[in-house]
């Protein structure tokens, strides 16, 4: 796999790797984009197909004849490489949610959107077979549901595996194969199937090969019922706010967010109330009494017990006898001298395994965290619960929240602030809920329920996804991407944002913008300033721009950005807030800024530079808790920064490889990150992409301990921090880490 030195991200070719959408189709599938912006899902070829000697001579002609199709229902091919070190290959990006996803979420697909299905696959291979060719790998998985139809991927690799020829009629059991699980939620039963598709996908699945229809027949046999016409979405509300949330989160993808889909799934309606948000009510009167406790099941238990590990000695890091990818010099706004290679000798992260303050097993894997330095708030798909931060114990009784999709690179549905931890979740009778709890009792204080539309706007009006939770002073801030829904492309339409403000105390609605210059919101802890970037078009330049909320969302200054399109696509802030100033990368992506919150005007920059010459991208910078010193993620280096004047203080640097067989690097550099990096008093907390979470001395800049659970899910680990304890949930066992390790 291509990768340019300490440029921050996974790449195959001219495409940053943004996150994992499945495996299937002869290789790893990622959503990627150009530098430019420009969305597509890259498949990377197996090492093992790659290493095979006639492999890449039939891949690059199935490639050939791939990028001859077209058709409404494929994923087109754009671009592919048969020649590099791991062949791979990209296809057109469209927002959706695969077939498996949404059956497993949501249930069989109703009769209606069943003929829209199989309709939809059979003209797709209708316009393979007439070209001579075949897929070779229809199924749940390679099936994407979009708002116009489904659409068949995974085009151009199949057939290259070197396995038996598949052939035409092979593709029609298996569309036959993937309408049947449709139906049916996964059983292989053909009497789930409704009468009018029976008899013709049962034909699909006859044994024997000549006496399945053709694809053409099957699009002839559907034309030929005379069915009524569908009117409306062809899915059911559910899906389609799938559907909706995944078209407004288009730029989009997380590093942690591996075999999700296309998207990180939306916090929308709960599967199985069968509530459409369209209709739900904008207020919700008494919405507290909704939050009950005694009804809901106990999410996460308050079994545990202290480790038996031993305890995590002192720092253990040796010096590179080099200079840091990110040693340049600060320069101020009146200087334009190039950065250099002097600045503090980089220190290579080695160090103990973590000491476990203690560790337990829950019945539901957690969804979302949020810790105080008292109590820590577990989400899952069945209830909310709360911990006792320092033995792990249950100390409240669980409340029906949910939260049925969880803390992915781009959502972050908690926060936490002065006692009180915020929640975007559902409950069995309502959707789309903001709420709060007190952090003391773990009562509701306050829940309210949010317009997914604005009133009266009709049917198509825009619907409003909900990214993230975040509080400032007494306003708590939801924020999240518009889905306009008249017939406009998302894929290459501006995305517009919007923030929605509350009263912390009460839940009170105060006001709301939205717009294309409104994505990835900054919400600092305190003062009334708000950062946001814009939609970028093409390849114009970006910015970044001031929000007052002091004037509800007025606009304030502005600060063009060229050659940052990464900062600008909907999802988690990549810009920083410390000490009055906020901070975002620019240049080519290489400097880091720091500009007067409330004016606008330069204090600083740094640049940073690879000692090879390949370009730098930095990532998501963050920043102490006391914000005198902010940290940049460069690649493989994290670079800690004084506040004041953009000296560095120093550089700590990971070492081996990621888990791409690549370069280990901070999961904080791919910019599209949420909180792959937070901060305690004293410590700087950090995952990469070997999966494993450091802790460093904000002091020193040395490793205090590692943790890395063999055990752990594909995706990762959720984790978060409260006081001076790092929390950990990895499938159903929760974790807890002291900062110093013991």
């Amino acid at each position: 796999m291509d990768h340019p030195g300490a440029d921050g991200a996974h790449r195959i070719g001219p495409y940053a790797l943004l996150g994992r959408q499945s495996t299937g189709g002869g290789g790893e599938v990622f959503s990627a984009r150009t530098d430019e912006g420009r969305l597509v899902t890259v498949t990377v070829v197996r090492p093992e197909l790659a290493a095979d000697p006639g492999f890449r001579d039939r891949f690059r002609v199935a490639v050939e004849a791939a990028r001859t199709l077209s058709g409404a229902f494929l994923a087109p091919v754009v671009d592919a490489d048969a020649d590099a070190s791991v062949p791979w290959l990209a296809t057109e990006f469209t927002a959706g949610l695969p077939l498996r996803q949404a059956v497993d979420r949501h249930g069989p697909l109703s009769e209606p959107a069943l003929r829209v299905l199989a309709d939809g696959l059979a003209r797709a291979l209708a316009a393979l077979h007439a070209a001579g060719t075949v897929h070779g790998e229809v199924s749940p998985d390679s099936v994407l549901l979009t708002m116009d139809g489904p659409r068949i991927t995974a085009l151009g690799i199949v057939g290259a595996t070197g396995s038996a020829a598949p052939a035409p009629t092979d593709d029609m059991f298996d569309l036959g194969s993937t309408v049947r699980y449709a139906a049916s939620g996964g059983e292989p039963d053909t009497d789930a199937l409704p009468v009018s598709l029976r008899e013709v996908i049962g034909g699909c699945l006859y044994p024997d090969p000549p006496d399945r229809p053709t694809a053409e027949q099957l699009v002839d046999y559907l034309r030929h019922q005379n069915l009524p016409a569908l009117k409306g979405s062809w899915l059911p509300p559910a899906v389609t706010a799938d559907m909706a949330a995944a078209a407004a989160a288009v730029g989009s993808a997380s590093a942690e967010g591996g075999g999700r889909g296309p998207f990180p799934p939306p916090p929308v309606i709960a599967a199985g109330t069968g509530v459409s948000r369209r209709k739900l009510i904008i207020g919700l009167a008494g919405g507290a009494a909704l939050l009950g406790g005694s009804a809901a099941a106990l999410a996460f238990s308050g079994d545990s017990s202290p480790s038996s590990d031993g305890r995590a000695g002192g720092p253990g890091s040796t010096a590179r006898p080099a200079s840091p990818s990110g040693g340049g010099r600060s320069t101020s706004a009146s200087s334009a001298s190039p950065s250099s290679t002097d600045g503090p000798e980089a220190i290579v992260l080695a160090g103990p395994d973590a000491a476990k303050a203690w560790s337990g097993a829950g019945k539901h894997a957690p969804k979302c965290l949020e810790a105080s330095d008292k109590v820590v708030m577990v989400v899952t798909d069945t209830a909310t619960s709360f911990l006792d931060a320092t033995t792990g114990k249950s100390v409240f009784s669980p409340l029906n929240t949910t939260n049925d999709f969880g803390t992915t690179g781009d959502r972050y549905p908690t926060a936490y602030a002065d006692g009180v931890f915020y929640l975007l979740c559902d409950t069995p009778s309502q959707s789309g809920l903001l709420a709060a709890f007190d952090a003391a009792s773990g009562k509701v204080k306050w829940a309210i329920e949010m317009a997914f539309v604005d009133p009266g706007g009709g049917s198509d009006a825009p619907m409003y996804i909900s990214n993230y939770v975040a509080v400032a002073g007494n306003t708590v801030y939801v924020c999240g991407g518009v889905l306009e829904t008249s017939g406009s492309d998302s894929s290459t339409s501006p995305t517009s944002g919007y923030i929605r403000a509350y009263n912390a105390a009460t839940g009170k609605r105060l006001w709301q913008v939205k717009g294309t210059d409104i994505n990835n919101v900054l919400v600092p802890p305190t003062g009334s300033h708000l950062l946001a970037t814009s939609e970028v078009p093409g390849k114009k330049p970006g910015r970044v721009q001031m929000i007052d909320a002091g004037r509800k969302g007025a606009r304030g200054w502005k600060v063009s950005v060229r050659d940052a399109s990464f900062y600008f696509s909907t999802g988690w802030p990549l810009t920083c807030y410390a000490a009055g100033l906020f901070l975002f990368g620019g240049g080519n992506g290489d400097t880091l800024f720091a500009v007067d919150a409330a004016t606008g005007s330069e204090k600083w920059h740094q640049r940073f530079d690879a000692k090879n010459g390949d370009q730098v991208r930095i990532g998501a910078p963050f920043s102490s808790p006391d914000g005198a010193t902010v940290y940049v993620p460069v690649g493989s280096d994290l670079v800690a920064l004084a506040t004041a004047d953009g000296t560095i203080r120093w550089v700590a640097t990971l070492d081996g490889a990621g888990d791409l067989g690549i370069s280990n690097m901070f999961n904080a550099s791919s910019r599209i990150s949420g909180r792959s990096a937070q901060c305690s008093a004293d410590t700087v907390f950090a995952t990469d992409t070997a999966k494993t979470l450091w802790a460093i001395d904000a002091a020193t800049g040395r490793a205090r301990w590692k943790y890395n659970d063999p055990g752990q899910p594909d995706v990762g680990f959720l984790w978060t921090v409260g006081g001076d304890h790092v929390f950990i949930a990895s499938h159903l066992t929760m974790t807890a880490i002291a900062a110093h390790g013991r």
